[in-house]
């Protein structure tokens, strides 16, 4: 088995313990060296040749966004943020993402459990080596898809569209909902992201888009021109009152070591949404979403996975389409169109 090897750069002597002590508990990750600063992580780098790299984003001496922005353009590496749950930690955590950052976890304290912590950062490790990074996420966009967000439908339909995305999503979503027309049927997205971060991505979007973007409470009601974003760390279930659809936040075991997991979502899609629906899987690595993509196909919504040239990880949409369980197969730019079209069906 080859291992993959990690280098942890973090000026917190007792996160570069945990993290050292918790991932050498897995067989396929090789803990090859720690870094207290960007400037010592440099050196290392260059001499041990890691496959993925965790970066705090706050440090002394030089600030993990900056060291990210000069690692990007000289010595592309698949990096995972490790940022602490304040609104300043998000804000560089979306900034680092933006660069091309591949996966952020918060720092184990607090109600995260270094037990949770551990399983997480794990597999966002082996879903980080799996990254293509001689491709940056933003580039594979033809110009001519890098467009106004499409004009409004004709009738406002009560449809729900519910979306999952994990490794790469921030970006993927990013393209997707900044092209949804301004009375667009209302939108669920679970994007695996630790709590906080969450809100942070909710307002950026919320700025770029011509819907109105949120992240969920618990009870908020599902509208047109309207997208919920499921709050990191709780799952976002959908139910049904009537004719009202609104959204029950709340605690639960992780799914796929995921809260929240997108196949909650699916699931609670399927059963009271069911033909009235139009289900989305965007990039990232596991099977978070399969299963409950196929319980809204047996159901009669209309499935779309994101193809595997504009995946940064081809892994959630390949086990949907391995299910059976998607309807069509189409580039990141295309998604948005094909969702109308499956709206005005």
């Amino acid at each position: 088995m080859k291992k993959i090897k990690v280098l942890i750069v973090d000026d917190s002597a007792i996160v570069r313990k945990v993290f050292s002590q918790e991932l050498s508990k897995y067989p396929d990750i090789d803990i090859v060296g720690t870094a207290p600063d960007p400037f010592i992580a440099r050196d290392k780098i260059l001499k041990l040749k890691p496959d993925v790299i965790t970066l705090d984003v706050e440090m002394p001496r030089m600030d993990g966004v900056t060291f990210l922005r000069k690692l990007m353009k000289y010595y592309p590496i698949p990096v995972i943020i490790v940022s602490s749950l304040t609104q300043k930690g998000g804000k560089l955590t979306l900034e680092a993402l933006d660069i091309g950052a591949v996966e952020v976890i918060a720092k184990p304290g607090g109600s995260f459990s270094v037990g949770d912590m551990s399983g997480q950062l794990a597999e966002k490790i082996r879903a980080a080596a799996k990254v293509r990074m001689s491709r940056e996420n933003t580039n594979y966009l033809p110009d001519s898809e890098k467009a106004e967000p499409m004009k409004a439908l004709a009738e406002t339909s009560h449809k729900i569209i519910a979306m999952g995305a994990s490794t790469g999503g921030t970006e993927a979503l990013k393209e997707v909902l900044s092209k949804m027309p301004v009375n667009s049927p209302g939108i669920l997205v679970v994007q695996h992201m630790p709590a906080k971060f969450t809100t942070a991505f909710a307002e950026r979007l919320d700025g770029l888009c011509q819907i109105r973007v949120k992240e969920a409470q618990d009870g908020d009601s599902v509208t047109p021109g309207k997208a919920l974003i499921a709050p990191g760390n709780l799952h976002m279930i959908l139910r049904r009152s009537g004719a009202r659809y609104y959204v029950e936040v709340k605690n639960g075991p992780m799914v796929h070591h995921q809260r929240p997991a997108i196949d909650i979502l699916f699931k609670s899609t399927a059963k009271y949404a069911g033909p009235n629906s139009i289900g989305a899987i965007l990039t990232g690595m596991g099977v978070d979403g399969a299963a409950g993509l196929l319980e809204m196909k047996q159901a009669g919504a209309g499935t779309i996975a994101q193809d595997e040239n504009t995946c940064v990880v081809f892994g959630m949409p390949k086990e949907s389409i391995k299910l059976g369980a998607v309807d069509k197969v189409v580039p990141i730019h295309e998604i948005a169109k094909e969702i109308i079209k499956m709206v005005e069906l």
